[in-house]
Protein backbone atom coordinates (compact mmCIF):
# COMPACT_ATOMS: atom_id res chain seq x y z
CA UNK A 1 0.00 0.00 0.00
CA UNK A 2 1.32 3.42 -0.92
CA UNK A 3 1.14 6.05 1.80
CA UNK A 4 1.30 9.32 -0.18
CA UNK A 5 3.41 12.09 1.24
CA UNK A 6 2.04 15.60 1.39
CA UNK A 7 1.96 17.10 -2.09
CA UNK A 8 4.99 19.29 -2.49
CA UNK A 9 4.63 20.40 -6.10
CA UNK A 10 4.56 23.93 -7.38
CA UNK A 11 1.60 23.75 -9.74
CA UNK A 12 1.52 27.34 -10.95
CA UNK A 13 2.43 27.45 -14.66
CA UNK A 14 5.65 29.27 -15.33
CA UNK A 15 7.10 28.76 -11.88
CA UNK A 16 10.74 27.71 -11.64
CA UNK A 17 10.20 25.64 -8.50
CA UNK A 18 10.84 21.93 -8.78
CA UNK A 19 7.89 19.54 -8.93
CA UNK A 20 8.10 16.94 -6.18
CA UNK A 21 6.15 13.99 -4.92
CA UNK A 22 6.87 10.94 -2.85
CA UNK A 23 5.54 7.70 -1.49
CA UNK A 24 6.33 5.62 1.58
CA UNK A 25 5.74 1.90 1.92
CA UNK A 26 5.36 0.20 5.29
CA UNK A 27 7.48 -2.81 6.18
CA UNK A 28 6.84 -5.56 3.64
CA UNK A 29 4.36 -3.48 1.62
CA UNK A 30 6.67 -2.08 -1.07
CA UNK A 31 5.92 -3.14 -4.62
CA UNK A 32 7.79 -2.14 -7.78
CA UNK A 33 4.49 -2.01 -9.69
CA UNK A 34 3.09 0.60 -7.28
CA UNK A 35 6.32 2.59 -7.52
CA UNK A 36 6.09 2.62 -11.32
CA UNK A 37 2.45 3.71 -11.11
CA UNK A 38 3.43 6.56 -8.77
CA UNK A 39 6.11 7.62 -11.27
CA UNK A 40 3.65 7.43 -14.18
CA UNK A 41 1.12 9.57 -12.27
CA UNK A 42 3.83 12.11 -11.45
CA UNK A 43 4.99 12.31 -15.07
CA UNK A 44 1.38 12.62 -16.27
CA UNK A 45 0.98 15.61 -13.91
CA UNK A 46 3.98 17.46 -15.37
CA UNK A 47 2.11 19.05 -18.35
CA UNK A 48 -0.84 19.90 -16.08
CA UNK A 49 1.59 21.99 -14.02
CA UNK A 50 2.53 23.97 -17.12
CA UNK A 51 5.83 22.17 -17.64
CA UNK A 52 7.27 20.56 -20.74
CA UNK A 53 6.44 16.84 -20.73
CA UNK A 54 9.30 14.49 -19.96
CA UNK A 55 10.49 12.89 -23.24
CA UNK A 56 9.26 9.31 -23.70
CA UNK A 57 12.79 7.77 -23.70
CA UNK A 58 13.50 9.45 -20.34
CA UNK A 59 10.18 8.23 -18.94
CA UNK A 60 11.08 4.68 -19.99
CA UNK A 61 14.52 4.97 -18.37
CA UNK A 62 12.88 6.42 -15.24
CA UNK A 63 10.52 3.42 -14.98
CA UNK A 64 13.50 1.11 -15.23
CA UNK A 65 15.39 3.02 -12.52
CA UNK A 66 12.36 3.04 -10.21
CA UNK A 67 11.83 -0.70 -10.72
CA UNK A 68 15.46 -1.54 -10.00
CA UNK A 69 15.90 0.71 -6.96
CA UNK A 70 12.61 -0.27 -5.30
CA UNK A 71 13.21 -3.96 -6.02
CA UNK A 72 16.66 -3.68 -4.40
CA UNK A 73 15.10 -2.00 -1.35
CA UNK A 74 12.57 -4.83 -1.07
CA UNK A 75 15.19 -7.57 -1.45
CA UNK A 76 18.05 -6.16 0.60
CA UNK A 77 16.55 -3.97 3.35
CA UNK A 78 14.20 -4.88 6.16
CA UNK A 79 11.55 -2.36 7.12
CA UNK A 80 9.89 0.50 5.31
CA UNK A 81 11.19 2.27 2.23
CA UNK A 82 10.21 5.28 0.20
CA UNK A 83 10.64 7.13 -3.03
CA UNK A 84 10.92 10.84 -3.81
CA UNK A 85 10.60 12.17 -7.35
CA UNK A 86 11.79 15.66 -8.23
CA UNK A 87 11.64 17.33 -11.62
CA UNK A 88 13.57 20.55 -12.16
CA UNK A 89 15.06 22.33 -15.14
CA UNK A 90 18.14 20.14 -14.76
CA UNK A 91 16.33 16.84 -15.01
CA UNK A 92 14.54 14.17 -13.03
CA UNK A 93 15.90 13.00 -9.69
CA UNK A 94 14.65 9.63 -8.44
CA UNK A 95 15.51 8.94 -4.80
CA UNK A 96 14.75 5.66 -3.06
CA UNK A 97 15.54 5.26 0.62
CA UNK A 98 15.57 2.15 2.76
CA UNK A 99 16.67 0.88 6.17
CA UNK A 100 19.86 -0.94 5.13
CA UNK A 101 23.20 0.85 5.51
CA UNK A 102 24.78 -1.65 3.09
CA UNK A 103 26.08 0.09 -0.03
CA UNK A 104 24.79 -1.17 -3.39
CA UNK A 105 27.25 -3.08 -5.56
CA UNK A 106 27.66 -2.30 -9.24
CA UNK A 107 28.75 -5.56 -10.82
CA UNK A 108 30.44 -5.95 -14.17
CA UNK A 109 28.30 -7.21 -16.97
CA UNK A 110 28.09 -10.97 -17.17
CA UNK A 111 25.76 -12.54 -19.69
CA UNK A 112 26.06 -15.88 -17.88
CA UNK A 113 24.86 -14.54 -14.49
CA UNK A 114 21.18 -14.52 -13.60
CA UNK A 115 20.34 -11.36 -11.70
CA UNK A 116 22.66 -8.81 -10.15
CA UNK A 117 22.53 -6.44 -13.13
CA UNK A 118 20.21 -3.80 -11.65
CA UNK A 119 22.70 -1.24 -10.38
CA UNK A 120 24.71 -1.53 -13.60
CA UNK A 121 21.54 -0.71 -15.53
CA UNK A 122 20.74 2.22 -13.21
CA UNK A 123 24.24 3.65 -13.70
CA UNK A 124 24.05 3.14 -17.47
CA UNK A 125 20.80 5.05 -18.02
CA UNK A 126 21.47 7.78 -15.44
CA UNK A 127 23.60 10.89 -15.83
CA UNK A 128 24.71 10.41 -12.21
CA UNK A 129 23.96 8.16 -9.24
CA UNK A 130 24.61 9.17 -5.63
CA UNK A 131 24.42 7.08 -2.48
CA UNK A 132 24.20 8.80 0.91
CA UNK A 133 23.67 7.59 4.47
CA UNK A 134 20.22 8.31 5.88
CA UNK A 135 19.68 7.54 9.54
CA UNK A 136 20.30 3.80 9.98
CA UNK A 137 19.86 3.26 6.24
CA UNK A 138 20.71 4.96 2.98
CA UNK A 139 19.23 6.82 0.06
CA UNK A 140 20.14 6.30 -3.57
CA UNK A 141 19.44 9.09 -6.04
CA UNK A 142 19.60 8.60 -9.79
CA UNK A 143 19.66 11.73 -11.95
CA UNK A 144 18.22 11.56 -15.47
CA UNK A 145 18.62 14.44 -17.89
CA UNK A 146 15.41 15.62 -19.51
CA UNK A 147 17.01 17.77 -22.21
CA UNK A 148 15.07 16.97 -25.40
CA UNK A 149 18.31 16.46 -27.34
CA UNK A 150 19.97 14.08 -24.86
CA UNK A 151 17.68 11.72 -22.95
CA UNK A 152 20.29 9.82 -20.95
CA UNK A 153 24.01 9.36 -20.85
CA UNK A 154 25.04 7.90 -24.17
CA UNK A 155 21.61 8.06 -25.82
CA UNK A 156 20.84 10.71 -28.41
CA UNK A 157 17.27 11.54 -29.36
CA UNK A 158 16.30 12.26 -32.95
CA UNK A 159 13.99 15.05 -34.12
CA UNK A 160 11.03 12.62 -34.08
CA UNK A 161 11.55 12.02 -30.34
CA UNK A 162 12.86 8.47 -30.82
CA UNK A 163 16.21 7.29 -29.57
CA UNK A 164 18.59 6.97 -32.49
CA UNK A 165 21.95 6.16 -30.91
CA UNK A 166 22.60 4.27 -27.70
CA UNK A 167 26.06 3.67 -26.29
CA UNK A 168 27.20 2.21 -23.00
CA UNK A 169 28.07 5.09 -20.67
CA UNK A 170 29.93 2.88 -18.19
CA UNK A 171 31.58 0.09 -20.19
CA UNK A 172 33.91 -0.92 -17.36
CA UNK A 173 31.25 -1.03 -14.66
Amino acid sequence: MVIPLMKQAADEPGTDAALRCGAVWADGAACAVEARRALQAFLAHVPCAGRTPVPAPVAIDAELVVSELVTNAIRHAPGPCGMILQLSDGGLAITVWDTSAEQPVVRKRDGQRFGGHGMHVVHTVSADVAVAPLGAGKQITAYLRTDPDVCSVGATVGADGGTVVVTDANPAA
